[in-house]
């Protein structure tokens, strides 16, 4: 299958960082930014690293953006610049439009002028940092959507020694589980079935559903 192309515009410490990530996993990557610091820091690993101004949609055009699958508006603290972006991209046909924001303010804006996905790092890191810190088990977390996440779960003591068909998670907790790590160095096992039986040192992914998972756990009940 064919991989996905990006374009990131705006390439501080957030767009850099999403261009580095991409450019891991072998997918073609345009970085542009006006800043000449900016683009030789991606130049090493980017597809393309370009000086340029991204909202000036021609320059947009001659760099051949409205041919990518997925662009980043990556400048969250300058609305203007995030507007015209978002603008000249819908004109040029981009089918997927990811932008930052700063606040819920600039990320309805986005969103009106055209954006399909607005995110809000430091609010959604600060949320994810707060879960991990309330809770007993989770080590680390990512949310799908409003109702799912996936997390990474130290076992809880009670499980220790029951296979997984005893503890019926699904049915009391509204969890499943994915795969194990059996120790923190340890490769993530997908091969694990209803005999498993739940080790101390075991790390648990698991898809939940999250409000009713965060009520177990809090109330001491996980």
């Amino acid at each position: 299958m064919k991989q996905k192309t990006y374009a990131i515009l705006g390439l501080g410490i957030f767009g850099s960082t999403i261009a580095k990530t991409l450019s891991e996993y072998h997918c073609e990557v345009i970085g542009i930014d006006k800043d000449l610091a900016n683009v030789e820091r991606v130049a090493e690993f980017a597809t393309q690293a370009v000086q340029a101004d991204f909202t000036d949609i021609e320059q947009l055009r001659e760099l051949g953006i409205q041919d990518v699958d997925v662009a980043v508006v990556a400048t969250g603290s300058q609305l203007e610049s995030s507007i015209m972006a978002v603008l000249h991209l819908k004109e040029l046909g981009v089918p997927f439009i990811v932008a930052k924001a700063k606040n819920k303010l600039y990320m309805q804006i986005l969103l009106k002028v055209g954006a399909d996905k607005v995110i809000r790092p430091e609010k959604e890191m600060g949320e994810r940092v707060a879960k991990t810190l309330l809770s007993r088990n989770v080590v680390d977390m990512i949310d799908i959507d409003e109702d799912y996440s996936i997390m990474e779960l130290s076992a809880p003591g009670d499980w220790v020694g029951f296979a997984l068909k005893n503890l019926d998670v699904r049915n009391k907790f509204g969890l499943n589980i994915l795969g194990v790590r059996s120790g923190n160095e340890a490769k993530l096992n997908f091969s694990i079935n209803a005999d498993y039986v739940i080790k101390a040192e075991d790390q648990l992914l698991v898809i939940v559903e999250a409000n009713k998972f965060e009520a177990m756990e809090y109330q001491g009940k996980l």
